[in-house]
């Protein structure tokens, strides 16, 4: 909750910043809008950090972690001078927890869908034609189409939950220029922060309730383009 509350107060403050660069040419003849078409390795931890409910006797060592993927992105990005901008991204993940100590191959979340609704206000530096940049930001994850998996199935669990969460996001990366159209080579690397809570049922009863660190990084190379 600090870091959370550490980033929206960064993040308002840059913006409050905006007004006074207003004069310094609003992105001038480069464009206030860039669009990039990104492949994203989504890297997440899933990490057990508590149990708060267990009413069927899960080994008191487990250990869990969530699989890795690899999805297209769109970020859509606004300048509001060459130097600070906003950026918004679009996609859908998708992983499964397994166990790894105590109940190792065991799966016990299947096919979780995630919308990561993600925000970041970026500062770009002067640096020559290469452009790095840094962001910070709030996200949302959104969980869709959540299953218990195989392993949790035979423990009687016939539905799954995993709360809707709000993190922060820090973020890093470079704009190359590919000439001068607009065009762009972009590499991006994103950390998220984010805890979610798990619940497992039999019918409406609720038997097993746990804590997970998702915590991914995010890694995305593509192209941009400023117009």
């Amino acid at each position: 909750m600090r870091m959370m509350t550490a980033a929206v107060a960064l993040a308002t403050a840059f913006a409050l910043s905006v007004p006074a660069h207003a004069e310094d040419g609003a992105s001038g003849d480069k464009g206030k809008w860039q669009i990039k078409l990104l492949g994203s390795a989504v890297l997440a931890d899933g990490k057990l950090t508590d149990k708060t409910k267990d009413l069927v006797g899960l080994p008191g060592n487990l250990e869990t972690k969530a699989n890795d993927n690899y999805v297209p992105t769109i970020a859509v990005e606004y300048f509001f001078t060459n130097n600070i901008s906003v950026e918004t991204i679009c996609c859908v993940t998708q992983h499964d927890v397994d166990g790894t100590v105590g109940l190792p191959g065991a799966e016990l979340v299947a096919d979780a869908k995630i919308i990561p609704a993600t925000l970041t206000l970026k500062y770009h530096v002067d640096a020559g034609p290469i452009k790095p940049y840094v962001g910070v930001g709030p996200t949302y994850f959104i969980f869709i189409d959540e299953k218990p998996g195989a392993a949790a199935k035979t423990l009687g669990a016939d539905g799954f939950k995993l709360n809707d969460k709000f993190g922060v996001a820090l973020q890093a990366g470079v704009d190359v220029p590919l000439g001068d159209n607009g065009l762009s080579l972009a590499l991006d690397a994103k950390k998220y922060f984010l805890n979610t809570s798990a619940h497992w049922y039999v019918g409406q009863t609720e038997v097993i309730a746990t804590r997970h660190a998702l915590d991914p990084w995010v890694l995305s190379a593509g192209l941009g383009f400023r117009f």
